[in-house]
């Protein structure tokens, strides 16, 4: 009798939707967004050499790449709700780091902030593979994309204004965003995800995976595009603002552009209409050409500080393509029963990028100016508009009326 009056919410938890990961999207790019612009300028007042600063985005990397690999292993032994938690925990840590502002606290925030990152998108990743059908997948990463639109617009300008007005206020607003970000989550009752198969053993070494991702081409690609579209923002963010104090330009010109740049992500509706009347083959290929052209024609242009600015925000916009489309080759191609395996390895790319594109910026600057970086990231957008090519032309398509919807034949077409 009392049973009944209980509400149906309480008696079983809501499946979360597509809106509900698109609203937890958003609060993350508010603690992300508007340090994103932030931590290069610090970093380089506290180091004084963008040498320096490549050699500690790298070391960062590294610590975020052994972090990333760890968190499958991590989550089998804690529930993934903690997991996630701890990772929202680690973005308020770093605030407080930040604000202490000594180099190593410096550093430390970095660290944190990366590891945090790289753990809160892997667990999102596979709360995403299992409550969203694979067909809802590109309507998904739309959403997730269009409520980070804000924070992702707004953050990188509001940054580093607030920096030159008050250094700790940014990080005060990266904290607090990020209490929210975890009250929502609690309150969207997430929980652990769905459960293939109960766990019969120990937890697994999370390297015992990789010959499976390996086994794949189809992952290979995908993981692969999202490691050069990352190479291309790492560039963006870290180097153009460098670029910029280097030619006279100002402090402030990197989080503005940032912020004008991140503003496209409003279309994103439009954008991911234009790839469903289209083909992911396509988009993903454009997207990379057009940041070919124009990280290529910024390092020639050099000369013409302004001119080289103008071109890097222009691929910026293309960049903003491929992370509505880039990463759906990838997240179409995993198993149910390999969800959280394949999240911590499709998260990697993040780390990897943030490996290799201060490690090759580092040496670059060796034997050429800032605007080498450019040159670099312009070849390495060209091979992954190469290998763009070989998607197949239908692949996110929806199969006309009829057609049979069987997951093998599903996984048929994103093999092919």
């Amino acid at each position: 009798m009392h049973e009944r009056r209980i509400p149906d919410w309480l008696r079983h938890a809501p499946v979360p939707s597509v809106r509900d990961f698109g609203i937890l999207a958003g609060l993350e790019a508010m603690v992300r967004g508007i340090l994103i612009s932030v931590f290069p300028l610090i970093m380089y007042r506290t180091l004084g050499d963008a040498g320096l600063v490549s050699a500690s985005y790298l070391a960062v990397g590294v610590l975020s790449l052994i972090a990333g690999l760890m968190v499958p292993a991590l989550i089998r032994l804690v529930p993934r709700r903690w997991a996630y938690s701890l990772g929202t925990l680690m973005f308020v840590l770093s605030a407080a780091c930040a604000i202490e502002g000594s180099p190593g606290s410096v550093l430390a925030a970095l660290a944190l902030n990366t590891v945090a990152a790289v753990t809160t998108f892997i667990c999102f990743n596979a709360y995403v593979l299992d409550y969203i059908a694979r067909v809802e997948l590109g309507q998904c990463e739309t959403s997730r994309m269009f409520y980070s639109a804000l924070g992702w617009t707004a953050g990188p300008m509001a940054g580093v204004l607030l920096l030159e007005w008050w250094q700790p206020a940014p990080f005060l607003i990266s904290a607090a965003a990020a209490l929210l970000m975890l009250a929502a989550f609690w309150w969207m009752r997430m929980g652990n995800g769905k459960q293939i198969t109960r766990a019969r053993g120990p937890a697994s070494n999370p390297l015992k995976y990789l010959p499976r991702f390996l086994e794949q081409p189809r992952l290979i690609t995908g993981w692969l595009f999202a490691v050069i579209r990352s190479a291309g923002w790492w560039i963006y963010v870290v180097y153009l603002p460098i670029f910029a104090i280097e030619k006279g330009l100002g402090e402030e010109l990197g989080g503005i552009l940032l912020s004008a740049t991140n503003a496209c992500l409003f279309g994103a509706p439009l954008l991911q209409r234009w790839v469903q009347r289209h083909s992911i083959r396509l988009a993903v290929r454009s997207g990379f050409l057009t940041v070919t052209l124009c990280f290529g024609a910024a390092a020639v242009l050099q000369g013409w500080p302004a001119v080289s600015v103008g071109l890097l925000m222009a691929g910026s916009a293309a960049l903003i393509l491929l992370d509505i489309c880039g990463g759906l080759p990838f997240l179409m191609a995993v198993k149910p029963s390999e969800r959280t395996e394949m999240s911590a390895v499709y998260s990697s790319y993040r780390d990897i990028s943030g490996i290799l594109t201060p490690g090759v910026a580092w040496l670059v600057l060796m034997v050429s100016p800032l605007a080498g970086i450019f040159a670099v990231g312009s070849a390495a957008m060209w091979g992954a508009a190469l290998l763009a090519g070989k998607l197949h032309p239908r692949l996110g398509r929806k199969k006309p009326a009829g057609a049979e919807t069987g997951e093998p034949e599903a996984r048929k077409l994103a093999a092919e």
